[in-house]
């Protein structure tokens, strides 16, 4: 049931956006210097600026990890205001 909440209490699974990134990156050197190597230079620039976005990914998960945990509702407690039993 949508609540009209969702953006305010949304939650995200950063370790495996971490772990997704870190994989990104492996990719996006490989294809750096595979292309480099195979002397295509466009390519290589793409992927890049692909590593550029990558890396700024990673240090905004990092960022937000680092944080720590913000305060979650118990188990007892949903994530949303209850639903209106009189609608």
């Amino acid at each position: 049931m949508r609540t009209g909440s969702e953006p305010a209490t949304a939650r995200s699974a950063l370790r495996m956006r971490f772990w997704l990134a870190v994989w990104g990156m492996v990719w996006a050197t490989f294809g750096v210097v595979a292309f480099t190597l195979l002397g295509r230079p466009g390519w290589a620039a793409a992927c890049g600026v692909l590593w550029l976005v990558v890396g700024a990914d990673m240090a905004i998960i990092v960022r937000h990890i680092r944080q720590g945990a913000h305060w979650q509702p118990g188990r007892d407690v949903p994530p949303y205001p209850p639903p209106d039993p009189r609608r």
